[in-house]
């Protein structure tokens, strides 16, 4: 997916409707969001395909803007379920921040279209209408903090539970 191999099209226009539903948008006035999208691509993919592949080299984040998708990643004996991805969801921003590898899969559970957001597109934005980039890495930032508060609670949870078996 990442290379490109899905159907790109359009620009999204900044009045559709559901762009004023997303997080990753709520601070943005029309202008600001008009200037984003045209930064941006849009993507198309079928139900079953991979959208992110673990160990890939990451470039971008992809924001859901129809369909659904989900993450999971690879243990030695089988996949695990690690979340539900639905419109207004984003995945793969870490890619915005470093240039590790992609630390899950993430597959189309039905026909979605993505909105393709890069690096560069932050920056050219940054450079075009600061107030948006900023705006987009606070909703980002915050997004990442629920989501290991998330994940330190299940590890919390699971230490708890291994910490009881060994104990039984």
């Amino acid at each position: 997916m990442e290379k490109s191999s899905h159907n790109s099209t359009g620009v999204l226009q900044a009045d559709d409707p559901r762009l004023s539903e997303f997080s990753l948008f709520s601070g943005l006035d029309q202008q600001e969001l008009a200037t984003l999208l045209k930064l941006t691509d849009t993507v198309h993919v079928l139900a079953g395909e991979k959208i992110i592949s673990c160990g890939d080299p990451g470039h971008c984040l992809y924001l859901i803007i129809s369909g659904s998708a989900v993450v999971t990643a690879k243990p030695p004996d089988e996949n695990v379920e690690l979340a539900r991805l639905s419109a207004g969801d984003f995945m793969g921003e870490i890619a915005l921040v470093d240039d590790g590898p992609r630390s899950a899969d993430v597959t189309a559970l039905e026909p979605c279209t993505l909105l393709r957001i890069t690096r560069v597109t932050i920056g050219v934005l940054a450079g075009l209408k600061p107030s948006a980039s900023v705006q987009i890495l606070s909703a980002l930032g915050s997004e990442l903090v629920k989501r290991l508060r998330i994940s330190n609670l299940k590890y919390i949870d699971l230490l708890h539970r291994t910490k009881g078996e060994v104990q039984d």
